[in-house]
């Protein structure tokens, strides 16, 4: 089953359950992307990381993220749409998924749905599906309606999945505020300083909230954010390390070498051979 609309300001909805098969959307670039595994399994990579999604399992991409299949082993549904659809920043309010739900990670937030959270997202698939049958000047307003509910029914299992309660709310906001930044100057801001400053609190009240709900140290996820960005460039473009080290903010490639070594654990050759021979 295959449904895309296009809207006259060039808005794309795609739901799909053969995404594997259609080069032309996975080349896409400006697709934001939800895989949900309804039976049986299957194995893809992201940005080079094989990961493998079984029955109710849900993962949620940026249009950044390079996905290919490796394969199909039972049935998935894929949601995907552009910013020109629905744009997840001007609804931030209304979803708070970016930063959280939709980061800039190689490390991707695997939802592992109940079967009480399957039945409640079902039941907006259901109407998503018969939605994209009708053909009225409503149609795309009630798609998009339908794809923010589905982001937030997402949104909600994934901070059930961190703990995040009403109490802790606002506290957890700074950690995805956080992300929020991170994914905006990771090109030039490397230390918590820098984000502890934009947040108006200090290094250490954000440690101990990363560390109070289970996630990597801030520092760490600033620099697994570069260290992505890294490893896109170097796989997906013809750029040479030391181009991608002055995209990326480093004074020289040196630094870049040094850092690419301690966070990805080998060097910038090494990397690039070992998945070209891949």
């Amino acid at each position: 089953m295959e449904y895309n609309l296009n809207t006259r300001l060039n808005g794309s909805m795609i739901v799909t359950s053969e995404l594997h098969h259609n080069k032309l959307v996975m080349q896409d670039k400006s697709l934001y992307k939800f895989i949900w595994v309804r039976s049986g399994m299957i194995t893809i990579e992201i940005d080079h990381i094989p990961m493998r999604l079984v029955a109710d399992e849900v993962i949620a991409l940026l249009p950044l993220h390079h996905l290919s299949f490796i394969a199909v082993e039972g049935e998935y549904q894929a949601l995907l749409f552009n910013s020109n659809f629905y744009c997840i920043f001007s609804h931030e309010n209304d979803v708070s998924c970016s930063g959280f739900l939709f980061n800039g990670s190689s490390h991707i937030i695997l939802l592992k749905l109940t079967p009480l959270q399957t039945e409640k997202l079902q039941s907006v698939f259901g109407e998503f599906v018969d939605e994209c049958q009708l053909k009225d000047y409503l149609q795309e307003e009630m798609l998009r309606i339908l794809l923010e509910r589905f982001i937030i029914i997402c949104t909600r299992i994934a901070r059930e999945s961190s703990a995040v309660t009403k109490e802790n709310d606002k506290s957890f906001d700074v950690v995805r505020q956080f992300y929020v930044l991170v994914n905006t100057h990771f090109k030039e801001k490397k230390q918590v300083q820098d984000y502890a400053d934009l947040l108006f609190r200090s290094p250490k009240t954000i440690s101990n909230l990363f560390s109070e709900y289970g996630l990597p140290s801030p520092l760490r996820v600033i620099h697994e954010r570069i260290a992505g960005e890294a490893k896109r460039l170097l796989l997906y473009t013809n750029k040479s390390a030391k181009e991608v080290g002055g995209i990326l903010g480093f004074e020289d490639i040196a630094a870049f070498s040094r850092f690419f070594k301690k966070v990805v654990g080998e060097s910038i050759s090494d990397y690039r051979k070992k998945s070209k021979d891949e």
